[in-house]
């Protein structure tokens, strides 16, 4: 039961919430009727988004892989969510434990929850993604990630919650631009590329009456937030065709651009 009193502060049951629709996608608990309310009636719309997180999370393990191949050894991810069965940690740790991670999210539930986790060199801070220097100058991020080193930056299942008047192309260069060389930026999110323009308009509309307005961006776009980095092979392509390995279990969804830039 869902009571007032039982629930964490500054954090309203009523309205869905893009962490927690994505914690019950995934089989968690930390959700609530709205989100999984909402969670359905997306799928019940677009059959083919229930394989939208297992799809970007494969991506980003074989990204993960590329950047640790690279000798990257110290990560931040934007926006992270609830956590999961494969956070970015229990990826890189497993091949090389020394690695640093810091976590950010602006929901005090999802930092609450990586925090309970309390995985050795690694941290989580709430803060506003949509804020660069807010994100870089915070102190617990400072004390973990030394940015005159290469370090990997995860946009992955983000950008889509910041709209155009947040200026997204003006967050996005202000990480690109304090990256030091070698570093490199994993991008992943919602495109409507490989969509009929009108069911792309649809999917945004379903978006808007679950309560969670969603901005979608083509190749051309994304490419924008990317300048001045060289984008690995094969490019920006939909997330199954990057890296491929082993077999499929479910066909492309469609509604995803992926790619990995890296600083030169």
């Amino acid at each position: 039961m869902e009571t007032s009193s039982r629930l964490p502060r500054d954090v309203d049951a009523s309205r869905a919430n893009d962490a927690r629709l994505c914690d019950y996608a995934l089989g968690g608990k930390d959700n609530y009727a709205a989100d999984r309310a909402a969670a359905k009636k997306l799928v019940e719309a677009f059959d083919e988004t229930r394989y939208l997180l297992p799809e970007v999370h494969r991506f980003r393990t074989r990204a993960l892989e590329a950047l640790l191949d690279a000798g990257i050894r110290q990560f931040l991810e934007l926006g992270c969510g609830m956590p999961g069965r494969h956070n970015v940690h229990d990826i890189v740790h497993a091949r090389d434990p020394r690695a640093q991670v810091v976590y950010t999210d602006i929901d005090a539930v999802a930092v609450t929850h990586f925090l309970a986790l309390r995985p050795t060199m690694a941290t989580a801070v709430q803060v506003d993604v949509r804020d660069p220097a807010a994100v870089l100058g915070h102190p617990d991020v400072a004390a973990r990630l030394d940015l005159d080193r290469p370090v990997g930056v995860l946009m992955v299942a983000v950008l889509h919650l910041v709209h155009d008047e947040d200026d997204p192309d003006r967050i996005v260069a202000g990480y690109r631009e304090a990256m030091a060389p070698g570093s490199h930026l994993v991008y992943c999110d919602l495109s409507g590329d490989e969509q009929p323009a009108d069911r792309a308009a649809r999917y945004r509309r379903t978006a808007d009456e679950i309560g969670i307005p969603v901005s979608m961006r083509g190749r051309e776009r994304v490419s924008r937030f990317l300048t001045g980095l060289d984008l690995l092979e094969p490019g920006l392509v939909p997330p199954p065709d990057w890296r491929p390995s082993g077999v499929p279990s479910h066909p492309p969804t469609g509604w995803l651009l992926a790619g990995v830039g890296r600083k030169p």
